[in-house]
């Protein structure tokens, strides 16, 4: 269960994830030990799961964003596949329910790249895609 400090950890981490320690401790107002046990715990209990930048698709050379839903099933589905994680193009990959077993999240070079992964999907299913057009709040902090 968490407590009242460790959601303000998570917080300032959330924001800036390479506080040191002593900031954070300063933030938060416990000792630098103290801090350092509590992330500690909470990446060994799955609470925080990694540290990484966020990096705009677009400005990285990938401008075609799209969300692809797969309409599969049985041992060809794509979730069944386990070198689907390892496709470079998808970001996000999601089970879902409804209609649709999943949903990508995908970012490529150009249409033609899009077709090309839209094609190799094709073999696991029915995609139906829906073009990013702009993406006004792509990524927030949880509020804990």
């Amino acid at each position: 269960m968490l407590d009242a400090v460790d959601r303000l950890i998570l917080t300032e981490l959330q924001e800036d994830a390479r506080l040191s320690y002593n900031e954070l401790s300063r933030r938060v107002n416990l000792s630098a030990p103290a801090v350092a046990d509590r992330v500690r715990r909470l990446q060994e209990g799955g609470v925080i799961t990694g540290y990484h930048a966020h990096v705009d698709p677009a400005a990285a050379g990938l401008p075609v964003t799209a969300l692809v839903r797969m309409a599969c099933f049985g041992p060809g589905c794509l979730l069944r596949d386990a070198s689907a994680p390892d496709l470079p193009e998808i970001l996000q990959l999601h089970r879902v329910t409804g209609d649709d077993c999943c949903v990508l999240l995908i970012s490529v070079a150009s249409m033609a790249h899009f077709e090309q992964v839209i094609d190799r999907l094709a073999e696991h299913g029915r995609p139906s895609s829906t073009m990013v057009l702009s993406s006004p709040h792509p990524w927030r902090p949880l509020r804990l």
